[in-house]
Parts: C-alpha cells; sequence; structure tokens
C-alpha cells in the first residue's frame, strides 16, 4: 500500500471511500488486505507541507494575487469513537453539528480562478489529543509560514467575519499585507474623538462615500480602516473593511465600493474547494478512529483534488466534467454490451 494507491482511489472511487472497498480493488502485484490499509494510515505522518510542494510550481503568484481564509466542518454526526471529533457550528447546516474542522488556506489568482490549497489545519483544541489553538491561531499561523517560509508573493487576504478579529488584522497589516473582510454588525466603530464608538447602522452615509467608504477607527485596533456599506438587492446590509490605501491622492483612483466587490467574489472560490473536496475526492466519509488516520486520510483527500483539478485543466473539463468522464466509457459499455440484461422486457 501506498500514498499513490490511495490518492487515485479517491479520485476513482464511485463513492465508497473505506478502506474495505480499496482492498477488494487492489489485486496482482498491489493486492493487499484491508489490515495492511488501516495500518498504513495509521502509520504514515503526511503533512501539509506535502500539498505545498506539490502544488507549488502549480501557483500563479503576484503581489496582485490573494490568500483567502476559511473553515469547513467534515461532518461525523453518527461517529462516536473518532477523535478530534467535536460539536461545532457548520455553515453548511447552519447549526451545531459532530464533525471535524478544518482551517485551509487557499492562493487564487482571481480573475482566472488558478486557485490551489497552500496549507490546511484540523482544529482539535479540546482532549489528549488537542493542541489548545483556536482557529483564529491557525489562521495566523498559516499567514505567517505563507510569507516567511513558503515567500508567497499574494498581497491580499480575504476572510469572513470569523476571521476579523482584531490579532488577525494587526497580524496582516503589521506583515505588510492588505485585508479585505466583512465586518460582523454588532462591532463598533468610531468616525472622530468627538462622537466615540457607535453601531454600524447608526452611521450617516452620503453618496460619495458609499462609492468610496470612510475612514473608521475599528474599536481595539490601533490603526484606521476603510469601511464600505454594501446594500443587496433584498436590502440585506454587508460591512466590509480594508486597509488598502489609495495609489495616490488622484480621487479617479481612489478604492471605490466596487473594486472591494470584485475582489470579495474571489472568496467564493474556498467554498467551491470545500464543496469539491467533500463531494467528489471524499474528505467527510472517513471512519477512521484515530486521529492521525483522519489526518493522512485528509492529506491524500488534497492531493487527489490537487491531481484531479491539474487533470481536468489539461482536458479543459471542470473538476466536476473530469470526475464525470472516468464512468463514461463504462456506462457505454453496459449499454453496448449489458453485464446484467433487462429481464423478461423484449
Amino acid at each position: 500500500m501506498t500514498k499513490p494507491h490511495d490518492i487515485e482511489f479517491l479520485m476513482a472511487t464511485p463513492g465508497n471511500y473505506t478502506c474495505t472497498y480499496l482492498a477488494e480493488h487492489l489485486d496482482g502485484e498491489d493486492a493487499t488486505s484491508h489490515d495492511a490499509i488501516t495500518d498504513y494510515l495509521r502509520r504514515e505522518k503526511l503533512t501539509p507541507r506535502g500539498l505545498w510542494e506539490v502544488v507549488k510550481p502549480l501557483l500563479t503568484d503576484s503581489p496582485e494575487a490573494y490568500l483567502i481564509m476559511d473553515d469547513s466542518v467534515h461532518d461525523k454526526r453518527y461517529s462516536t469513537q473518532i477523535e478530534w471529533v467535536k460539536r461545532q457550528y457548520s455553515g453548511t447546516e447552519h447549526g451545531l453539528v459532530r464533525g471535524i474542522g478544518v482551517v485551509t488556506l487557499l492562493h487564487t489568482d482571481g480573475a482566472k480562478r488558478d486557485f490551489y490549497p497552500v496549507d490546511y489545519r484540523v482544529y482539535h483544541p479540546d482532549g489528549p489529543q488537542g493542541d489548545g489553538k483556536s482557529k483564529n491561531q491557525h489562521c495566523r499561523e498559516m499567514l505567517l509560514a505563507a510569507k516567511t517560509d513558503q515567500q508567497i508573493q499574494a498581497n491580499t487576504v480575504l476572510m469572513d467575519s470569523w476571521y476579523a478579529s482584531v490579532d488577525n488584522l494587526k497580524l496582516i497589516h503589521r506583515l505588510g499585507m492588505v485585508f479585505i473582510t466583512p465586518l460582523k454588525e454588532n462591532r463598533l466603530v468610531s468616525v472622530s474623538k468627538e462622537s466615540g464608538y457607535q453601531h454600524l447602522d447608526t452611521l450617516e452615509w452620503t453618496p460619495e462615500t458609499l462609492r468610496h467608504g470612510q475612514w473608521v477607527k475599528l474599536k481595539e485596533l490601533p490603526f484606521q480602516v476603510r469601511l464600505f456599506k454594501r446594500v443587496a438587492p433584498n436590502g440585506d446590509i454587508d460591512w466590509v473593511i480594508t486597509n488598502r490605501p489609495d495609489a495616490d491622492e488622484d480621487p479617479q483612483r481612489a478604492i471605490t465600493a466596487e473594486d472591494i466587490q470584485d475582489a470579495n467574489a474571489s472568496r467564493w472560490q474556498i467554498e467551491e474547494l470545500h464543496r469539491e473536496a467533500k463531494q467528489r475526492v471524499g474528505t467527510e466519509p472517513c471512519q477512521c478512529r484515530k486521529a492521525r488516520s483522519q489526518h493522512n486520510h485528509l492529506a491524500c483527500c488534497y492531493l487527489a483534488w490537487v491531481s484531479l483539478k491539474v487533470w481536468a485543466q489539461t482536458m479543459g473539463l471542470t473538476l466536476y466534467q473530469a470526475r464525470s468522464s472516468l464512468f463514461r466509457e463504462y456506462l457505454r459499455a453496459q449499454l453496448r454490451h449489458p453485464t446484467i440484461p433487462a429481464y423478461g422486457i423484449a
């Protein structure tokens, strides 16, 4: 049993991602037992570093690229013996579920949608296997590694309101990077010393500030940020902040609400990664009990996703089309010469 066996199995299986199913389909010199596969997953120590070494030459990296931070919960609601499983909020379920949380850092060139995960961390703060770290701590560690160890040039960080903590914003600013992130509506800001801190929905807006935002002081943050108010067609309001400076004093080159909206649109690429990883390479179904086995499975899933994406781009297909194409010839062969013909039908 080798790592390529596991990765290729994750891409090719029609939906059963268990060790038993893999063992049933390895034959010849590759034949092995279910126990040998589970031993492999418990024994290996696959790390995010392995993912970085694979994706590094694939990146279209430049100061204009983005780093996107978000997390995903891998649903294990029916599992009672798996290490790392804890009750936590899932955006997919819009509520608490038992699962394994994974924080991912994604690199994208933005416009071309050329995106790849460059790092990830399993969120497990509690218990004997816990590391005591919050999701925001994992976020800061990955950003530091991206700029200092991996030497990634991307200069703008996109994230949702969960990661808009003061410590995260301070670190991004200290690294000389730009952040663009929505705010929760209960955050307090100040437009002047005289006005003091106030809720976002009490601010006054003009056509000019709606287009170019207004500089505000966020509570506990030692520098000003530019605040934008975005009103959706259904009336919902999003509050977005950035520390991005204007290119110069020319009003025509000042950052606009459209600029913020265009950049923020790239943030949904990480949601696409999480969805495809769950649906096409099986990050969620693994039922191995040991934390190390779960971590190794996750590592292989990320590598399988990268392999599938590269092949899809080579063939000029979407990732979903590439995955479906694996079964196209099989279905055509079965329609021509069915193994199990229709019974009693003329």
